[in-house]
């Protein structure tokens, strides 16, 4: 055999020694990726939401292309479980105790299935809606009003046990929720999945911090934010301030724009950072999803893990639906953030490619809102700059 004849058959051989390796390496890393997601899931609560929104009236078509998963981050100062959080706990949170329930991140993920690429659409929390079974008030209101509502015509009926009330009351919260934001978007709601304070503050820890940059330098003493400008490193209390600050350019549109670029930043560090390959890591994954993450019994979590890496890489596009005004006050002299409701529904069918007619809605309209310094036909939407921040590696924001 020529010398020639030898070295193409050694680079043969090579060659497929370095893809068997790969291969390997690669099912090994899936096996543990999958047995991780397997205890990932026996440690997550669930919820039984899904049940509870098949008789909400005039909802959109569920079979419309896609699966809509509505991610969902409250500020509860309980636990998964309704245990009210100790003190040394809400002051490592930056809050205080409380007995209502603001959701303060609202997100509907929207997967094709056909393959195309995924969207998630941020409503603002000061969003001012119709809540069924409550009143017009702030989106983010929605699932504390009714659930506290519920809660106490469940005692007065009563019902004595306090799990038993806190878990009817959670499903009658979170279904208002879900209504109200199926009746300003036109999308149906497919599963559910949220996140509280203790968790997100967790869960940074776990991963070592998460990558952020700012413009510039910016305080809030009322969130506790206090960071320089450009990149830094931040975890646990300090990103729950960074994502919670409101004394910023834009208000609820800015927090918006700080919550999507540290969910991408956030989704890269965990999955770059062998959380699923050290038991360290590992265990204190566990930990945070037992005691803050609650999703529908029916969700899977492998979908949820494939649109992790899609926010990861960027292949997720970021949006927030249009607004008229982000500094209206409502009758009560609250600020709030007013909307088009047909023309949101109108920029969502566009968003996700609808032609079809959007469901009609299953609450009463409410009276126009005041023409505001943007004039109505001037709706506010960041979705092209926020496109943009998600595909930056470290996007410096406001």
């Amino acid at each position: 055999m020529s010398t020639a004849a030898r070295a193409k058959k050694t680079a043969r051989v090579i060659g497929r020694t370095v893809v068997a390796l790969v291969a390997v390496t690669t099912l090994a890393f899936s096996g543990y990726f999958w047995t991780a997601l397997r205890l990932v899931k026996e440690n997550t609560n669930t919820t039984q939401i899904l049940q509870v929104l098949e008789d909400i009236p005039n909802s959109p078509p569920a079979d419309d292309g896609a699966t809509d998963i509505l991610l969902v981050g409250s500020d509860s100062r309980t636990d998964a479980q309704g245990r009210p959080l100790p003190a040394d706990v809400l002051r490592k949170l930056r809050t205080e105790g409380t007995d209502t329930v603001n959701t303060d991140t609202i997100i509907v993920m929207r997967v094709p299935r056909n393959g195309g690429k995924a969207s998630a659409i941020s409503i603002p929390r000061d969003t001012y809606v119709p809540i069924a079974g409550y009143r017009e008030d702030k989106i983010n209101s929605a699932y504390g009003a009714v659930k506290y509502l519920t809660a106490e015509r469940l005692q007065a009926e009563g019902v004595s046990d306090q799990a038993e009330r806190e878990r009817k009351s959670d499903e009658a919260g979170r279904k208002a929720l879900v209504q109200a934001v199926q009746d300003l978007t036109g999308m149906r709601v497919d599963h559910y999945a949220e996140i509280n304070l203790y968790g997100f503050y967790l869960l940074t820890e776990v991963i070592g911090g998460v990558q952020v940059c700012l413009k510039a330098g910016t305080s809030d003493p009322n969130s506790g934010a206090n960071f320089r400008a450009g990149p830094q490193l931040i975890s646990g209390g300090d990103a729950l301030s960074f994502v919670r600050q409101r004394n910023m350019p834009g208000g609820d549109l800015g927090r918006i724009t700080r919550q999507q670029v540290f969910m991408s930043q956030a989704m890269k560090q965990l999955l770059s950072a062998g959380t699923f390959t050290d038991p360290g890591k590992m265990s204190g994954l566990l930990d945070a999803v037992s005691k803050s993450v609650v999703v529908d019994q029916k969700l899977d979590l492998a979908t949820l893990a494939a649109q992790a890496q899609g926010l990861a890489s960027g292949n997720v596009e970021f949006a927030t639906i249009p607004v008229t005004s982000i500094d209206a006050r409502n009758d009560r002299g609250q600020s709030i953030v007013t909307v088009d409701r047909e023309a949101v529904k109108a920029w969502v069918a566009q968003l996700i490619g609808e032609t079809a007619k959007p469901a009609p809605s299953s609450t009463t309209p409410s009276t126009p809102a005041a023409p505001s310094r943007f004039g109505p036909e001037k709706l506010l939407s960041l979705d092209g700059a926020h496109a943009v921040a998600a595909r930056q590696d470290v996007p410096c924001v406001d």
